[in-house]
This record gives structure tokens, C-alpha cells and sequence, in this order.
């Protein structure tokens, strides 16, 4: 028997609205600990991600092979090597990236669109950068890579440019004075998704400094995620991408 609301004599799932239901219905409970949102796809063309930092290996494993359950496919972030044996025991298949960070399983195979590029300031920003790729080619653009292009090598930046016409969208990583995102927004028709670094001396303030050059840089298009936040910049390039594919 439903449990009523003696006040008001009410079942709870009168007082249900159309939204709350479509969520109950399109959510799975993964043992005490989770909710997962299974409808996501349906409605923002994404499934839900993992974010690994903060959950326990066996938290992850068990959510891990719940999405796959579903979905066929799952990527976590901000993944240790702890997280990675507790998932691989469950699905000995995934992909464990040490720089990124990542945890996936997917059809390697798989179909990709458009193209995303991915450009870095310097090698301390590669695991940043390479989480934004990783999350690009997962959600499923092609990616473009280029490393080591900050402003202290500007021909190195100049370099890259050959390639930033055929991107739909580029992601640029630097930590320092964080200046590389307005470089290449200067030269690019494509929208530059910016992501500042944690890395640099003290006045950096771990990442900061960059962020604020980022926000108040004087090339228009361009846009600024958080502080290390590859995952985000790598989620919101696709996003652009794929509209732009199935636009043409």
C-alpha cells in the first residue's frame, strides 16, 4: 500500500509533477550510495560521466559496470590506479589513461564526427589537455592534438595555426600568465574553449592568474572553463562540434 500524507490525506506521488516523474523513471540506485541518471542521453545527447575523485574503488566499480549495464559505454575522470584495478576486476576491457586520468570502456571502433583541436602551453599542461581529448573522443569527435605551443615559442603557436581551420571547436590549456587562449583566438574562425592550469610559481596562485588573464583577454570568442577543468572544456567542444557537423 502507497504511504499517504495523513495531514492532507495525499499519496506523495500525487503531488508528482511530470518532470519529477520522467527523473524517478529514468534513474537507477546503485546500491546506498548513488543515483544515476539514465535519461540524460535522451535529453542532452550524453551519457552521464563518472567523476572518480571523492568515490571509493568499490563505489566506482559498482557504478562503472551499472552504466555500461545501460549505456554499453561509460567514462570516468579523475581516476587513481586504485580506482582503475577495483573497475578492471569488473571490466577487464577498460582503458585506464595515467596522464588524463580517465577510465573508459567504449567501441574503440567507433564512429567519430568533426573535428575538435586540443592545443597546450607547455608539457606540465599535457594532463589537463589530454583529459579534455580524452573526453572529446569518448563523447565522440575526432581530435586534433598539438603540445607545447605557449607564448614564450609563439612560432610554435603559428605552427599549430595550419590546423585550426578545420576544427569546429579548440580547446587551449595554460597555466602561467595563461596568455595562449587569446593567441590562438586571434588567429582562428573556430570558438576557443580556454582552460587555465594550476601550474606556475606563487603569484599564480595555483592557477588564478591564468584564469583571470583568460577572462579578461581582448580576443572575442572566447570562452573560460574552471581551473583544470579539461573535462569540461573537452565536453563543451563536442557539443559545439557535433551541432556543427549535423548543421552542415
Amino acid at each position: 500500500m502507497a504511504s499517504q500524507d495523513t495531514k492532507n490525506n495525499r499519496s506523495p506521488m500525487q503531488d508528482e509533477t511530470p518532470h519529477s516523474a520522467l527523473s524517478r523513471e529514468h534513474s537507477c540506485i546503485v546500491s546506498n550510495h548513488t543515483l544515476l541518471d539514465h535519461g540524460r542521453p535522451q535529453r542532452t545527447g550524453c551519457p552521464e560521466v563518472i567523476f572518480c575523485e571523492g568515490k571509493t574503488p568499490a563505489q566506482v566499480a559498482s557504478i562503472f559496470q551499472e552504466m555500461i549495464n545501460t549505456h554499453g559505454e561509460c567514462l570516468g575522470t579523475r581516476a587513481s590506479k586504485e580506482h582503475y584495478d577495483a573497475v578492471q576486476k569488473a571490466v577487464p576491457n577498460v582503458r585506464f589513461n595515467t596522464d588524463a586520468r580517465t577510465l573508459i570502456f567504449d567501441d574503440s571502433n567507433k564512429k567519430k564526427i568533426g573535428c575538435v583541436l586540443v592545443i597546450n602551453a607547455g608539457t606540465s599542461d599535457h594532463c589537463v589537455a589530454e583529459e579534455a581529448a580524452q573526453t572529446a573522443e569518448f563523447l565522440g569527435s575526432n581530435v586534433l592534438r598539438h603540445f607545447d605551443c605557449g607564448v614564450a615559442g609563439v612560432h610554435r603557436a603559428l605552427h599549430a595555426a595550419k590546423d585550426f581551420t578545420k576544427a569546429s571547436a579548440i580547446v587551449a590549456v595554460a597555466g602561467m600568465d595563461g596568455a595562449l587562449p587569446t593567441v590562438v583566438a586571434g588567429l582562428s574562425p573556430a570558438p576557443v574553449i580556454a582552460v587555465p592550469t594550476s601550474v606556475g610559481y606563487g603569484t599564480g596562485l595555483g592557477g588564478v592568474a591564468a584564469l583571470m588573464t583568460m577572462l579578461n583577454g581582448c580576443a572575442p570568442g572566447v570562452s573560460v572553463v574552471n581551473i583544470d577543468n579539461g573535462f569540461g572544456a573537452g565536453y563543451q567542444a563536442h557539443i559545439i562540434n557535433a551541432m556543427a557537423h549535423h548543421n552542415r
